[in-house]
């Protein structure tokens, strides 16, 4: 058992970076009281409110502590949970939304495609398939009439990518190139997610090694696709590893603000593309190409500089997922690698820079991109405010602490005399959640008069700088102090507790922390 201190699960956290653990895949860390026993555990009648946002990560997680018939690990019978989420993470689940979605949108590229009864094809592995499904789609699930999705599995062999950099490329590669030779599919979209997967890992002989095979085979399906006649067009949804270094030279694993490329492969070699524009700019360029008219909900402009040029029949547009653009070749590991294909492509072809950042793909004014985000706007072709944004407004105008699901569930818990549990992310920077988000519901619990309050935080250095999630943590235990109300109870890696392929056993570790208290006992006493 750790000691006490004042400051209980900070001090714990960082003794395990001393032990060689990091934020990420960080083992449980359950708070003891004087008996040894585990504080705060979450039992049946309780309220439980899962404050983090995007939602792909989040629905295994929410299924066992709400699924009165969950069968994918053993769990507590008659848990019987009031629950909310921010968002909606999945439709059926058993969970009050504290900020329902919009409706689905549309009129996207994928809808103009399918209304003029075009095939179309989605391919990547399953790590990207909610991104290159449904939020290209326009945050819609369900296929379109003429849509295929190809999924390649991820693969299981392996418990961090930086072990198998090439992940299943050579797999969505000849998916891709399978669908190139069928004649009768009009419009291929291939995502390719090595680089930002393995990206957010610090490796960076392995990341180099995904920037590598990500050039080789965007080389192999270009040569089929030219072979066919078709244009190509390769960008990126946000950067990654184009900014491997900050400023006092701690590695970034996270996403970044820089630009991304849009190259153009034509056989009418006299377009010419405009040399700036964002990530709304893509599907209007797609649909100009094929001859299509844009709705008028697509804001973005055609990146096609104004020329006359017969329409294609087909085309192919390749996603390099985290692939960035900088000029900083210090910090810069796509140009420490050996990438011909992009070499040539950006020496050879039209190119534009696309932002794919900040208010340019909806969030809050100088955050990074991510992989939502940038498939949404590259398919809806129009600005769409994201949830982050969204919540933050609702903080400020002070509409969040009258927000009926939250309300919900703190008097439910205060008028049964029981606890109210805050889990999520603790960060500012991840695209799954904001610590800002995580006060405002503190700030709401101590003004409804919760008595008892517990945390249950994860960590992923995805963004930040080294041992940020000691640093966030203690954030939560001197706001705990400055309200006189809450403890944090429970601290654990994002691996364990966001997964989105059905890695039970680590979703199974998360819930035993959470029901039964398992993990490294740490005195609160």
């Amino acid at each position: 058992m750790m000691p006490a201190s004042n400051f209980p699960m900070s001090d714990s956290v960082r003794r395990a970076y001393k032990d060689g653990q990091e934020d990420e895949i960080l083992l449980p860390l359950v708070l003891t009281d004087m008996m040894d026993k585990p504080v705060g555990r979450i039992k049946s009648g309780d309220s439980v409110i899962f404050y983090n946002i995007r939602g792909e990560r989040e629905i295994e997680l929410t299924r066992s502590l709400t699924e009165n018939n969950f069968s994918e690990f053993p769990v507590s019978d008659g848990l019987d949970l009031n629950f909310a989420t921010m968002i909606e993470y999945q439709k059926g689940l058993k969970a009050q939304v504290a900020f329902p979605p919009e409706e689905t949108l549309h009129d996207t590229l994928s809808d103009i495609i399918s209304s003029h009864n075009l095939r179309q094809a989605k391919i990547t592995e399953a790590e990207k398939a909610v991104h290159v499904g449904f939020f290209f789609n326009g945050k819609k699930m369900e296929l379109l009439p003429g849509e295929e999705r190809i999924v390649v599995p991820t693969r299981k062999d392996v418990a961090l990518f930086d072990e198998a950099p090439e992940m299943s490329i050579e797999k969505i590669s000849a998916a891709t190139v399978d669908k190139i030779h069928d004649s009768d599919c009009n419009f291929i979209v291939v995502n390719f997610p090595n680089v930002d997967v393995v990206g957010h890992i610090e490796n960076e002989a392995a990341v180099i090694r995904a920037i590598e095979v990500v050039d080789k085979h965007t080389g192999i399906v270009i040569e089929a696709a030219q072979k066919e006649g078709m244009p190509v067009i390769v960008t990126a949804d946000h950067g990654t590893v184009e900014k491997w270094f900050y400023p006092d030279g701690a590695v970034d694993t996270g996403h970044t603000d820089s630009p991304v490329p849009f190259i153009l492969l034509h056989p009418d070699k006299k377009l010419a593309l405009s040399k700036k524009g964002e990530l709304t700019d893509v599907a209007p360029t797609v649909l100009k190409i094929l001859g299509l008219k844009a709705p008028r909900l697509m804001t973005g402009s055609s990146l096609i500089e104004d020329t006359s040029f017969a329409p294609a029949k087909r085309l192919l547009l390749i996603i390099l997922d985290g692939w960035g653009l900088n000029e900083n070749v210090k910090v810069n590991l796509i140009t420490r690698s050996r990438t011909p294909v992009m070499d040539n492509l950006i020496k050879n072809h039209p190119m534009a820079e696309l932002d794919a950042a900040g208010e340019a793909v909806g969030l809050p004014e100088g955050t990074v991109g991510n992989s939502e985000a940038g498939h949404l706007h590259i398919g809806a072709g129009r600005k769409i405010f994201s949830d982050r944004l969204k919540i933050d407004w609702a903080i400020a105008d002070n509409t969040f602490f009258d927000n009926d699901a939250f309300l919900s569930m703190m008097r439910k818990a205060k008028n049964a005399g029981r606890p109210l549990h805050l889990i999520g992310i603790v960060s500012f920077f991840s695209s799954h959640g904001s610590i800002n988000h995580l006060f405002g519901l503190m700030d709401l619990a101590k003004k409804e008069g919760i008595k008892e309050l517990y945390m249950h935080s994860m960590l992923g250095r995805r963004g930040e700088i080294p041992e940020s999630g000691a640093q966030y943590i203690k954030k939560i235990e001197e706001k705990t102090i400055s309200l006189k109300l809450g403890k944090v109870v429970s601290v654990i890696g994002r691996y364990w507790s966001m997964d989105r392929e059905e890695n039970w056993d680590r979703i199974e570790k998360t819930y035993r922390m959470l029901i039964y208290g398992e993990g490294t006992k740490v005195s609160g006493a």
